[in-house]
C-alpha cells in the first residue's frame, strides 16, 4: 500500500515539477537556466513534502518516509534540471541535429567550422549566454570592457586544468582517430595574442 501510495505522490510532484517549471520560464526572468531549474525542483519537492506532512492520505508514511521522499523527488527533480532544459539550451550536440534539420537534413562535413563560426555563435548568442551565466555564478567581472577572472573562477579553472589533464580520457575517439588533444586542448594555442586586457 505505501508503495502504490508513494508511486502516486510522486507522480504529483512529477506534475507539480512541471508546472512551477513553465510559470517559471514562461512568466518570470531568468538568469541562468540551470540555477533556475534547480529552483523549481526545490520549490516543488518543497511543496509536496508540505503537502506530505499536511494531508491525512499520507498519515500512513513515519516522519522519516515523508522527508526521504522529499530528498528523493529533489534529487530527482536536480538531475532531470541538468539532464533536459540544461543539455538542450547548452549542447553543441542538439545545436548540430536542429541545424541538419533546419538545412534540409544534410550539410558537408567540411563546412561545420564555419557553421560553429559563423552561425552557431551568432545565433544562440553564445559569448552574450555564457558570460552571463560566469557573471552570476561569481566566476569573472566585467570592468570597463574587460572580463576578469575572480578568485574563485581562478579556483575553478585550476580544478578544470587538473581534472583535464588527469582524469579525461586520454584515447578518446575524435574525427575516426584516438586522441589525448582534449587533456589540454592549449598545447597548439597560439602564445601571442593581442585582445588582453592591459
Amino acid at each position: 500500500m505505501k508503495f502504490l501510495w508513494s508511486l502516486f505522490a510522486s507522480l504529483l510532484y512529477a506534475v507539480l515539477a512541471c508546472l512551477v517549471y513553465y510559470v517559471h520560464i514562461r512568466y518570470f526572468k531568468v538568469d541562468v537556466v540551470l540555477y533556475s531549474a534547480i529552483l523549481d525542483a526545490l520549490i516543488a519537492a518543497a511543496l509536496m513534502t508540505l503537502l506530505l506532512f499536511a494531508r491525512r492520505e499520507f498519515r500512513l508514511f513515519s516522519r522519516y518516509e515523508k522527508a526521504q521522499l522529499g530528498v528523493i523527488w529533489l534529487l530527482a527533480g536536480c538531475l532531470v534540471a541538468l539532464g533536459l532544459p540544461t543539455v538542450i539550451d547548452r549542447s553543441l550536440s542538439f545545436y548540430i541535429l536542429e541545424k541538419l534539420q533546419q538545412r534540409g537534413g544534410a550539410i558537408q562535413q567540411a563546412r561545420f567550422e564555419e557553421v560553429f563560426t559563423r552561425e552557431y555563435v551568432k545565433e544562440h548568442r553564445l559569448v552574450d549566454v555564457r558570460l552571463t551565466e560566469q557573471q552570476v555564478s561569481g566566476t569573472i567581472v566585467i570592468e570597463n570592457g574587460c572580463v576578469k577572472l575572480t578568485e574563485r573562477g581562478a579556483r575553478l579553472a585550476a580544478f578544470s586544468r587538473f581534472f583535464r589533464a588527469n582524469l579525461l580520457p586520454r584515447q578518446r575517439l575524435l574525427a575516426g582517430t584516438y586522441s589525448d588533444d582534449l587533456t589540454d586542448p592549449f598545447r597548439k594555442s597560439q602564445s601571442q595574442v593581442d585582445y588582453q586586457c592591459r
